[in-house]
């Protein structure tokens, strides 16, 4: 059993992952710390946690603790990530693990020297939905993938919000524009070459409050947008020369629609429609983490698909401060 700890209550670890690993086969919720003791004891009853502190540095100190969760701001990461990878512990931490690329790299050294596993959680890599985008697009059923097209948006103008505070890495592009971006890596196995953006920022908080994408792949190109002040929706098509997939709830499913995936051929005279209603995303991703610890082949998101996911973020930045431009990823 892999003995997990959560560093701190943060609404995603209770209302997605902690669920997630208190159901997953292999693991076991161990501990849970906050800054506030009371609050870590409350969460603890609540999930049935063995151990709770009322510090961060406790919780890694204590030999119970195998792995550790870390859903803490965005600017938090990646030192918490080095701190638990010190501590020797197996590492699982909330995206976006960072706010540039560069930061990662000396996190891939601190992991070799530790002997440890760490993964950026992206659930969206365990869920069977995206699993079948993938071998659809393998298997030609859309022929030639000449373009993809996403969009994620949400509304939130809440101030005490993290995702509205620029110091604690608030803004679209860190918080959900890096969903488009994977799920086509994944989905088409390639890499972005180039990248450009135009970004409307929030007068009042400074974050990117919406983002105009285009992402250049070798052989298509991937357009969206990413909004944190527009009506919630979650898309992503994958459009081909012989047909196209739409892939509902294509991020948070269950919650912006139920999970499906649909194709149609090319003259709208063949459809099918696969639906995942019963897929626990969190769940499958603690499972396939406590897999690889124990030294199954489960394929997680290591720290250099992180890499290779922040620098087509990075660009987009580079992009739009350069006047909307195209710049290599």
């Amino acid at each position: 059993m892999l003995r997990w700890g959560i560093l701190s209550g943060a609404k995603i670890a209770r209302e997605q992952v902690i669920p997630g690993i208190v159901k997953a086969e292999g693991c076991v919720l161990a501990a849970i710390a906050s800054r506030d003791l009371g609050r870590a004891q409350a969460l603890a009853e609540h999930f049935g946690a063995r151990h709770a502190f009322g510090s961060y540095e406790a919780l890694l100190e204590n030999p119970e603790v195998d792995a550790v969760y870390i859903p803490l701001p965005t600017s938090q990461h990646v030192e918490w990530a080095r701190r638990a990878i010190e501590a020797g512990k197996h590492v699982l931490v909330e995206k976006p693990l960072a706010l540039r690329a560069s930061d990662i790299e000396p996190l891939i050294a601190a992991r070799d020297r530790a002997g440890v596993e760490v993964a950026e959680a992206f659930m969206v890599r365990h869920h069977p939905q995206w699993a079948l985008v993938r071998d659809w697009i393998a298997d030609g059923r859309i022929g030639k993938l000449r373009h993809v097209q996403g969009a994620f948006s949400y509304y939130n103008v809440d101030p005490a919000n993290m995702r509205n505070q620029i110091e604690l890495g608030g803004g679209a592009l860190p918080d959900i524009g890096v969903y488009p971006v994977v799920t086509t890596r994944l989905a088409t196995g390639t890499e972005a070459v180039s990248a450009r953006a135009t970004i409307e920022r929030d007068p009042s908080f400074g974050t990117d409050m919406f983002a105009d994408c285009s992402v250049d792949f070798p052989e298509f190109r991937l357009n969206f947008y990413v909004s944190t002040q527009m009506a919630a929706r979650q898309t992503m098509v994958f459009h081909g020369t012989d047909g196209f997939i739409e892939v509902d709830g294509a991020f948070n499913a269950g919650l912006y629609a139920q999970a499906a995936v649909h194709w149609h051929d090319r003259s709208h005279g063949r459809a099918e429609t696969a639906r995942f209603g019963g897929a626990d995303q969190y769940r499958l991703q603690a499972e396939a983490f406590a897999r690889k610890v124990a030294g199954g082949g489960d394929d997680i998101f290591p720290l250099e698909d992180s890499i290779r996911n922040q620098r087509v973020i990075d660009a987009l930045y580079r992009s739009d401060a350069s006047g909307g431009g195209t710049v290599a990823v």
